[in-house]
């Protein structure tokens, strides 16, 4: 288990589209994907406002990008957040792909 900066416990747990984080047992964030030909496209993190600035959307982002990456598929990163992690850590670099125009486009089809 993963301590936040606070040093509450938190878990972060796939679900259908997206993984979620709990702090102590109490949600307070996910990050949101779909998955496309080997890729998995991450277009959405979001941490409830109680929560914010104790480090929760690098620990969900990271750990999504883990299992992404054990999964063998590929990380898109259309969110920023996401964009921003994948940039700080090189060892992603050979699994990401570009959020191009047409991965966009599929996206914005699909939702």
């Amino acid at each position: 288990m993963t301590t936040d900066k606070t040093g509450a416990e938190t878990a972060v747990n796939k679900e259908p589209g997206r993984f979620t984080i709990t702090v102590d047992g109490q949600p307070a964030g996910f990050t949101q994907f779909a998955d496309r030909h080997g890729q998995r496209v991450f277009f959405h993190t979001e941490i409830d406002d109680e929560f914010e600035g104790r480090g929760l959307g690098t620990i969900v982002v990271g750990e999504a990008l883990e299992a992404t990456k054990n999964a063998r598929l590929h990380i898109v990163p259309v969110c920023k957040l996401v964009a921003a992690y994948v940039e700080q850590h090189s060892e992603l670099g050979d699994i990401a792909d570009p959020a191009t125009p047409e991965i966009k486009k599929w996206l914005k089809a699909a939702s």
